[in-house]
């Protein structure tokens, strides 16, 4: 399962990265006129894809904080819902079935959430560690 979810948080990763660093790249004019969202709506969603694509791969790592990855696999699911649903609805000239590459990519990001949250190593609070310390 450990394997699996490597490969899934290392495939999402380059997919948020490069798609989020394309959108920064890309001038927002030529952005606005094939979707039509706020240019400053795209710009924060391509900063939460690299913030997201990063967070998918370091804390887990590192093994600092590891309890961000699924935070941001969770994020990450948020965005997809999003663009599963302006897809489907058929915003920016796309067909209806175009909305099922948004909607697996989603659906990766919650098996990494899901697979990350359960695995993730859990810290007892300090008033649960004094009340198992007094009646010892």
């Amino acid at each position: 399962m450990n394997i699996a979810l490597w490969i899934v948080q290392g495939l999402l990763s380059a997919l948020f990265l490069f798609g989020g660093v394309s959108k920064l790249m890309i001038p927002i004019e030529e952005i606005t006129a094939s979707v039509p969202l706020p240019g400053y709506f795209i710009q924060f969603i391509a900063v939460a894809e690299i913030l997201g694509a990063i967070g998918l791969i370091l804390p887990w790592a590192l093994r600092l904080l590891p309890g961000l990855t699924p935070l941001a696999a969770s994020g990450l699911v948020i965005i997809m819902i999003g663009a599963t649903t302006l897809t489907a609805m058929g915003v920016g000239g796309g067909e209806p079935i175009g909305a099922l590459v948004p909607g697996i990519t989603g659906l990766l990001c919650a098996f990494v959430a899901y697979g990350r949250y359960s695995s993730a190593p859990r810290r007892r609070s300090s008033r649960r560690q004094a009340v198992l310390a007094t009646a010892a």
